[in-house]
């Protein structure tokens, strides 16, 4: 169902948009920001009221409709930062005279611990994968640098060949907000990679109707999307008889916590994962806490 918009809301979240694109926000961030908002706005609208006219306890009552709603409280806390960094905006262009929505507290979050696959379920998966067509070949090296490199979906379908250092087994990432980064990668995951390059890729490449930079193509010739990489995933790790749920992220997750349990100091897995904060890449502490203590209660004759 179209949402209804009041024309002073329409307006606002024009200006908004144009301002988040001013700072380079990411488009997706940026339609994200846009998608909250407008639910605001349609909520507002139908009772009347303007973004100026909201208050805090307008502002608490609609979190409490989105809870009532079923939405967890991720999701609420991530609607109130985006309703929070809109009334900056509008509070910077003196539209109004104080942000109603930094009186509205959000949700504590429920901690979240990621799944983490065993080494050996990681290394099981991987070597299922055979070498024998230019797609095994790809996947192969796909996912070996997946879990090597700690890399996002994202980030593994946005490299290229120029982005590779074979001799320092090294690659140029670019990640999240635009932000670049160099990271290792062992040699398991360069061996494939080779193998790649000289049986698997140059076949795809003919394919393609243009030159193409990207480093993983599709058997097209062109360069995945991040949804070939979870659906190729699901195949490899049905082949592992993996338990479902294993995603892209769930190789990141485990590349960190293995560094971590490896005795990788949290700075270094940091800026191997490029987190811009030191207090995501905790969450690993976490389920390095969870795991010791399963190993307490299953092993100490007294837990």
């Amino acid at each position: 169902m179209e949402l209804q918009l009041d024309p002073a809301w329409s307006r606002a979240l024009v200006a908004f948009d144009r301002t988040l694109k001013a700072r380079g926000m990411a488009e997706k961030t940026r339609r994200a920001y846009g998608v909250d908002l407008e639910q605001l706005g349609s909520w507002a609208s139908a009772r009347g009221a303007a973004p100026a006219d909201l208050g805090p306890r307008d502002l608490r009552r609609y979190a409490a409709v989105l809870s009532e709603g079923g939405r967890s409280k991720t999701t609420v806390a991530r609607k109130l930062a985006a309703i929070r960094t809109f009334y900056k905006g509008l509070l910077e262009r003196r539209e109004i005279e104080a942000n109603p929505a930094d009186l509205v507290a959000s949700p504590k979050r429920d901690a979240y611990l990621p799944r983490v696959l065993k080494p050996g379920e990681v290394a099981e998966m991987l070597e299922r994968i055979p070498a024998g067509t230019p797609l095994e070949l790809r996947d192969r090296a796909l996912f070996e640098l997946a879990y090597a490199a700690g890399l996002r979906a994202e980030e593994l379908v946005n490299l290229n060949l120029t982005d590779l250092d074979a001799d320092g087994e090294e690659l140029r990432v670019e990640g999240k907000g635009g932000k670049t980064r160099i990271v290792p990668a062992g040699e398991l995951a360069w061996r494939s990679l080779e193998a790649y390059l000289d049986r698997g890729r140059t076949v795809l490449v003919n394919e393609a109707e243009r030159v193409e930079p990207a480093l993983f193509l599709s058997k097209s010739g062109r360069r995945l999307s991040t949804s070939d990489v979870r659906r190729r995933l699901r195949v490899w790790t049905r082949r592992a008889a993996l338990a479902h749920g294993v995603s892209p992220h769930t190789l990141r997750h485990s590349f960190a916590t293995h560094l971590l349990e490896g005795g990788a100091d949290l700075r270094a897995i940091q800026e191997l994962l490029g987190h811009a904060s030191i207090s995501t890449t905790q969450t690993y502490t976490r389920v390095e806490s969870g795991r010791l203590k399963r190993v307490y209660a299953n092993s100490h004759p007294r837990a």
